[in-house]
């Protein structure tokens, strides 16, 4: 099951509070555009791990897996559920 819609409205409260979800692509890179500096990705690390119950060990740290929506979805979509200690 796809968690764009919960992903962006987290990018979108915390990051773009001027644009709707429908102006957000899910393919949009947050990264190169600025609009997630690397105090923001923890930001969005510390949410990712707390809403779906992740752990995201150091090995899952690659900037591509928080690119962009797509990507936040995908790496949740891969990553064991359930399993913070």
């Amino acid at each position: 099951m796809s968690n764009i819609d919960t992903i962006k409205k987290f990018v979108i409260e915390e990051f773009l509070p001027d644009l709707t979800p429908q102006d957000l692509r899910d393919d949009h890179d947050l990264l190169s555009d600025g609009i997630i500096d690397s105090l923001g990705v923890l930001k969005l690390i510390a949410w990712v791990e707390d809403h779906f119950s992740l752990d995201v060990g150091d090995a899952d740290l690659d900037p591509d897996n928080f690119r962009s929506v797509a990507a936040i979805d995908a790496f949740i979509a891969g990553a064991p559920q359930g399993v913070r200690g």
